[in-house]
């Protein structure tokens, strides 16, 4: 283990609406990983959602009332990790902007931000990268999602976190930075750009000749996984955290449902 200090830090989980509602086992996971790499994890009981939809669709005043509510209810942690750059990003990039005429929560918004990263980058940082992580024979290609790698700046982290796992091979996208076409409530409000965006992504998912689609973020998997099995495709859909930590035996995001 990197982590060499004889204080075991705190680190807090920000599960995320995604994972507690649609696939806790990535917030089991995350879970084992976090005390892999020595941390003392807490999950806060009062946590909500980051507030995002609100800030999205213009909706400052009920943004910045959940936003508060987060705040309180992750203070005094050495560290807030969250397996999911978009929620990540919300609150490192948008809390302070949010409170930018009160300074008294702005302060509060600016230290929790400071605090806050996402999974793989927290993994990184404190987990022995020479070490055998777990075992899997398959072919993977990685989604990178826009707030993990424009906001959080999430890039070289998870590919040397996947490169731990015996037996898996990583195969790169024809382009690392494409949107799946997600984009929260975009794919709602523009329904037919989004689906032509995830459908050229799937193109380059299938023609990588991956088995696996990896990703950190649950809103971007449920997208692809969902247009890849309209598509007959056999590629399985597995977060990261669950690659990491042995959990692949598990139905894939999408399995047994209609998506």
């Amino acid at each position: 283990m990197k982590q060499t200090s004889p204080h075991k830090p705190t680190v807090a989980l920000f599960v995320t609406c995604l994972v507690d509602l649609m696939r806790p086992s990535v917030g089991f996971a995350a879970l084992r990983l976090l005390e892999r790499a020595g941390a003392r994890v807490v999950v806060p009981e009062n946590q909500t959602c980051c507030g995002q939809p609100a800030y999205n669709s213009g909706d400052f005043k009920d943004a910045r009332a959940i936003a508060r509510d987060v705040i309180v209810a992750f203070e005094g942690f050495d560290q807030v990790v969250a397996p999911s750059g978009s929620c990540a990003g919300m609150i490192r990039v948008h809390y302070p902007t949010l409170f930018k005429d009160d300074d008294a929560w702005r302060a509060r918004a600016e230290d929790l931000a400071a605090r806050t990263v996402e999974l793989t980058q927290y993994l990184a940082a404190h987990l022995d990268l020479n070490e055998v992580s777990t075992e899997l024979n398959a072919t993977a290609t990685y989604h990178d999602s826009c707030a993990s790698r424009r906001e959080m700046g999430v890039v070289n982290e998870p590919r040397k976190l996947l490169a731990t796992v015996d037996g898996l091979e990583l195969k790169e996208l024809a382009d690392t930075e494409t949107c799946c076409g997600f984009g929260g409530l975009f794919s709602i409000k523009f329904p037919d750009v989004s689906g032509d965006i995830v459908d050229k992504k799937a193109t380059m998912i299938e023609d990588s000749g991956a088995d696996m689609l990896v990703g950190a973020d649950l809103g971007c998997l449920v997208n692809m996984s969902g247009k890849l099995k309209r598509r007959g495709s056999g590629v399985r859909v597995y977060h990261i955290a669950e690659v990491l930590a042995g959990m692949t035996d598990a139905p894939a995001v999408g399995e047994g449902e209609d998506a």
